[in-house]
């Protein structure tokens, strides 16, 4: 099976939640400063939207509760 980079993405979210719960944003951010620090800007846009995927789940899990 072929996932799609929007399956990919989200996927990654969802293993941040799985993985990381409450502490998933500080793990995403480090992500972001470890490739900016390192001048990777195509790794720190893909963690910026697996940020923004993050965050839409969270606020679904806090709507749902």
């Amino acid at each position: 099976m072929v996932l799609t980079r929007d399956q990919e993405l989200q996927g990654i979210a969802l293993w941040v939640e799985k993985n990381h719960g409450d502490q998933g944003e500080a793990y995403v951010a480090g992500q972001i400063e470890r490739l900016v620090s390192a001048g990777d800007s195509h790794g720190e846009a893909m963690w910026r939207d697996i940020d923004n995927r993050f965050r839409q789940l969270k606020a679904r899990g806090s709507a749902a509760s």
